[in-house]
């Protein structure tokens, strides 16, 4: 198997570094990760699915190295419309036609609110680590999800934010730590993941991040039209399979169940024993027997 490409591409706010798998596939698949995470996270699953006949495409979200914002004077936003906006952007600037959108946690987010946003964007749609209809701020959430979520209300202090700043790598790899079963990764591949988190634009963009979801920092304008178009979530007809780690000690598992209203097309979520936060770095053949079970035969 030839070795992944890193290729950058350009598109109004952003010149997005992607790694291309595969650019003969039959069909093309765009694998997003999540936070805090890289490109890297679906090596395991890219392979499989190359196996399989399809190109992949793997994004780097804004903040996040290589990719990096054309304009200074861009807000580093962190708000999940604007996760969506770039992946339709990518989706555009690469003239993609419906590809198949899989992500994990912010990614995860982001092919969702892409969808939302865009009906019609993805031949299918697979979500990871999260529930749909989990970003509106006055959600409902149980005592024990709030604890789970205690980083998010530690970066809307002063001092979570000079933690971002200053002491990212202990802050990251503390979230690597405790949202799966021990012993589940390699130190040396966390320290390879977390050059992606370099730069001032990636703690800028993480804190924004988390206090606009709960209501504690303002969006940027320019996604104002987007964040009323996904609050409330609207029906998703795309085909959508949702995979959940049973041990997610972040999200907990009950935070994507019950979800079937949210959809109008084929919709399927399993659960994956023994697996935390991370199902395609913890479980990768597992996960990519679940995505080449439900994606398009090809």
């Amino acid at each position: 198997m030839s070795e992944p490409a890193l290729k950058f591409v350009d598109t109004p706010l952003l010149r997005i570094g992607y790694e291309e798998w595969n650019p003969a596939g039959k069909a093309t698949a765009v694998l997003v990760h999540g936070w805090p995470d890289s490109p890297r996270c679906w090596h395991g699953v890219a392979e499989r699915l190359v196996e399989a006949g399809w190109r992949v495409l793997l994004p780097a979200l804004r903040g996040f190295a290589p990719t990096t914002f054309l304009h200074a004077d861009t807000p580093r936003s962190g708000q999940l419309s604007a996760l969506g906006r770039d992946l339709l952007d990518f989706i555009d600037a690469l003239g993609l036609q419906q590809p198949a959108l899989v992500g994990h946690d912010w990614g995860a987010r982001a092919v969702a609110n892409a969808c939302g946003l865009r009906p019609g964007a993805a031949s299918a749609l697979v979500l990871m680590s999260v529930g749909y209809g989990t970003n509106a701020p006055d959600q409902p959430m149980p005592l024990a999800q709030a604890r789970n979520y205690w980083y998010h209300w530690y970066m809307a202090t002063p001092r979570g934010e000079r933690t971002v700043h200053d002491d990212r790598i202990a802050f990251t790899r503390m979230m690597w730590d405790t949202w799966a079963p021990a012993g589940w990764y390699e130190p040396a591949e966390f320290e390879a993941t977390a050059t992606a988190f370099e730069g001032d634009d990636w703690a800028r963009v993480v804190v924004h991040s988390y206090r606009h979801r709960w209501g504690h920092a303002p969006g940027d304008p320019h996604y104002a039209a987007d964040d009323a178009a996904l609050n409330p979530a609207p029906v998703l007809p795309v085909p959508t399979l949702v995979l959940h780690g049973a041990a997610d000690s972040c999200n907990h598992p009950d935070t994507s169940a019950g979800k079937e209203r949210f959809f109008s097309g084929r919709y399927r979520r399993e659960l994956l024993d023994g697996v935390g936060h991370f199902p395609q770095r913890e479980a990768p053949q597992a996960v990519a027997d679940a995505l080449l079970r439900f994606l398009p035969a090809l």
